[in-house]
């Protein structure tokens, strides 16, 4: 039979190996899943073996379910099939990505105690941390470390499909020495890497806190499906130049009438503000329209200040084009926004 090969074989057999080892422990018996997943048996016999992402989104999803367990025996009770599923759906509500991480943190040690995740955020930089409260590897060295990448794996996954946008890691540490395979981590995590360190944690922008969730129940739904991708996914779009673009316009209005005045308030070319912003699914204009009209809003609701005035604040060279902006925005002239709130 043809292998199938969605991308090159880069992953370790070394993850293979700690799945059969938990195949072992339960007394049963992994050639089911070795088979699905197209793994000869000679692959294993091979230390420097990989297989491609394809195959290990069989041979995982495979185990997961004949062992009822989606950490894969990495801990000391199961994780029955749909865990993780539930805890992604328990944060579906939360207003901004930070919320929903504190959430799927604090859910995880609910059903696992071998180790607690934490969400710290100092300065510009967050950080997930795992701290080790059993010894994992008391399962073998390989077990432990499959673990600990198989959940920041999953939990930076999650983080990126939750906003919708690319996430790049500052920098990873994982708490063993560098292994054989070590030219792997270049590709599952990519940045600075540190072996050999207190504990494992992923680092990143602390601004993607901020940004709100654009899932739903129908968008989860759809994702469980077919979640193990999420491990491996790399986003394309980053949705923090959206946010970057609206605080820039909302701190500098005077800044704002042409594309060159922003990108330099970010240091980058006026091209690529708007390329990244097409990336993103959103416009200049559109960001623009959206600062001034909330700007707008705001003053008039919560001040006296003459139509002429709250022009200015929000961005306009003059009265007339700022009320037929607002006119088209809203469907009102300013002043009859105003009388309509007073009343």
């Amino acid at each position: 039979m043809k292998t199938r090969w969605s991308a090159p074989a880069v992953t370790p057999i070394a993850f293979v190996h700690a799945m059969v080892a938990a195949y072992e422990r339960r007394g049963m018996n992994p050639a089911g899943a070795l088979a699905q997943a197209q793994i000869a048996p000679a692959a294993l016999l091979n230390l420097a073996s990989r297989i491609s992402a394809w195959q290990m989104e069989r041979i995982s999803g495979a185990a997961m379910q004949e062992l009822d367990d989606e950490a894969l025996g990495a801990f000391s009770r199961r994780l029955p099939w749909g865990s993780y599923g539930m805890l992604a759906r328990a944060s579906l509500s939360a207003p901004s990505l930070g919320v929903a991480l504190k959430r799927w943190c604090r859910h995880h040690a609910l059903l696992a105690d071998d180790i607690h995740l934490k969400l710290v955020s100092s300065g510009d930089s967050a950080a997930i941390v795992i701290e080790e409260r059993a010894e994992l590897s008391q399962l073998g060295q390989g077990a432990r470390e499959f673990c600990l990448v198989h959940v920041l794996r999953n939990i930076h996954g999650l983080a990126c499909w939750y906003i919708d946008s690319r996430i790049p890691l500052q920098g990873t540490r994982v708490p063993f020495a560098a292994p054989p395979h070590a030219d792997a981590y270049a590709l599952m995590f990519p940045g600075p890497l540190r072996f050999g360190a207190a504990q494992a944690e992923i680092r990143f922008d602390a601004r993607y806190l901020n940004l709100p969730l654009r899932r739903d129940e129908k968008a989860l739904q759809q994702m469980l499906q077919r979640a193990l991708p999420l491990t491996v996914l790399q986003y394309r779009r980053d949705r923090l130049l959206v946010q970057q673009v609206r605080q820039a316009l909302a701190a500098h209005p005077d800044k704002a009438h042409k594309a060159d005045g922003v990108a330099a308030l970010l240091n980058i070319s006026a091209r690529t503000l708007h390329r990244q912003l097409k990336e993103e699914g959103a416009s200049l204009q559109g960001l623009k329209d959206e600062v001034r009209r909330e700007r707008a809003q705001e003053l008039l609701n919560r001040s006296d200040k003459p139509v002429k005035q709250v022009a200015a604040a929000a961005g306009f060279r003059n009265e007339k084009s700022f009320i037929r902006a607002f006119r088209e925005w809203t469907g009102v002239s300013p002043g009859e926004f105003r009388r309509g709130v007073q009343a």
